[in-house]
């Protein structure tokens, strides 16, 4: 694969045609062009951040989906992230997909990102194939929701043996060019105490690597700090590769090697440098989705629509920090 500088521009890059490969081999990809992405409005620069709840937050509540959209809307969020096992759960307990579309539309919510976990990295050819299917069956409901995007985790791989980068680029870029032909686009999702695809650097190398023009990566405060990466590095993303950010916070203790996903706190709870990294989001060119991502038993104590509007003052008061620096 042809290999590009991180630090150039998305335009810079269409330019020089990137290359890819796909699971039938490398190959050139189509002739990229500047639609690639939507051209923000002649003059307008957009908002620094848009605010948006994934529905992990309230999980262990078991609210179901109907009332994990109302929730969110009544919290005053933006847009929603959902999990697909709610949503198929939905499904299989006589609900349509139509139906919770107009729910969430006439909620006046975006749904930036759905998760769901397919092994679509995996060593094993028959299960990567059957992974595959199983992100189009995915792809396709996110997409009868309506949804922008859906997260593509490590799955599978989390605990497997190191797998080389360009290996992971051109699996990626398999499931990119599935949602080409659904019309999703599929997120690189990081996770810190993975084997495989912990880091920033990992997931910027793969996204470059992967070659496809929407290529793109979802971060998480909590993630890239369990993966002793460096912060900094945000700094090196312009806004079309960071769509959507996982927001939240963690605390001086336990330390890093022990830190869980349970330890996790609202955002401005904990100690992460999170003016730092809201200032440098927002430098890159702002348009970010702010998606607060957080499995706290212990807030699960508290009624749903507290937490979710705590979480959002939380996440608002950060990024007003940021921004007045």
């Amino acid at each position: 694969m042809k290999k590009n500088h991180p630090c150039l521009s998305r335009r810079q890059w269409l330019a020089a045609g990137i290359a890819g490969s796909a699971l039938a081999g490398v190959r050139r990809p189509a002739a990229l062009s500047a639609s690639s992405y939507p051209a923000p409005t002649p003059g307008r620069k957009p908002a620094p951040f848009r605010f948006c709840l994934n529905t992990g937050t309230v999980r262990g509540l078991k609210l179901g989906i109907e009332k994990e959209i109302e929730i969110t809307a009544q919290a005053g969020y933006d847009a929603i992230e959902p999990w697909l096992d709610g949503i198929n759960n939905y499904v299989k307990g006589g609900g349509s997909l139509s139906d919770l579309r107009k729910k969430i539309a006439d909620s006046s919510l975006a749904v930036e990102n759905v998760i769901g976990f397919p092994a679509w990295g995996v060593d094993d050819d028959a299960k990567r194939a059957a992974a595959l299917e199983q992100m189009k069956r995915d792809m396709e409901t996110a997409a009868a929701l309506g949804a922008k995007r859906i997260a593509a985790p490590p799955a599978g791989i989390n605990n497997a043996p190191p797998i080389a980068l360009r290996t992971l680029a051109e699996r990626y870029r398999a499931v990119c060019e599935l949602g080409d032909a659904v019309g999703i686009v599929a997120i690189l999702e990081l996770w810190g105490a993975a084997k495989n695809l912990s880091r920033l650097s990992d997931g910027r190398t793969v996204v470059v690597e992967s070659g496809h023009p929407k290529a793109c990566l979802l971060p998480d405060v909590f993630h890239i700090y369990k993966s002793g990466g460096d912060f900094d590095e945000l700094k090196q993303f312009e806004p079309s590769m960071i769509p959507v950010f996982h927001m939240n916070d963690y605390p001086a203790s336990p330390p890093r090697e022990q830190v869980r996903d349970s330890d996790r706190v609202y955002p401005g709870d904990g100690v992460a440098p999170l003016t730092q990294i809201l200032r440098d989001l927002a430098a890159s060119g702002g348009g970010h989705v702010l998606s607060l991502e957080l499995f706290n038993p212990n807030y699960w104590k508290n009624d749903p629509l507290e937490i979710a509007k705590t979480g959002l003052e939380k996440m608002k008061s950060a990024a007003a920090k940021a921004l007045a620096g």
